[in-house]
């Protein structure tokens, strides 16, 4: 004898179930990895924002140092920290790249 309709239906909704357990496992551990992810991309910013001000000539009493003028190569250089800067916007183009593939894979597993 086949099995009931509603036999069926119980059945299916049971996979489901242990498929949403499954899935919701995974998904705590991605958000730890996110979060770890985005540890890491805030120390590196941190990081940046101090190389960058280390690096920046000194001025003496005589005034600013005279520096010669050179182009860095494009995304080679991140603006400077200031309030109500991004923090993606800060990073070079490639980093920024990082990040958005970071949540757009963050969105598709939580979507």
């Amino acid at each position: 004898m086949p099995p009931s309709p509603l036999g069926l239906l119980e059945e299916r909704r049971e996979v489901a179930r242990a498929r949403v357990e499954v899935l919701e496992v995974e998904l705590e551990r991605l958000e730890g990895e996110l979060r770890s992810a985005r540890a890491v991309l805030e120390r590196r910013v941190v990081a940046v924002e101090e190389l960058v001000e280390a690096l920046a000539p000194a001025e003496d009493a005589a005034g600013p140092a005279e520096v010669g003028v050179r182009v860095p190569p494009k995304g080679a250089v991140v603006p400077v920290w200031r309030e109500g800067l991004d923090p993606v916007d800060a990073l070079a183009p490639g980093y920024r790249r990082l990040v958005e593939a970071v949540e757009l894979a963050g969105r598709t597993v939580s979507g």
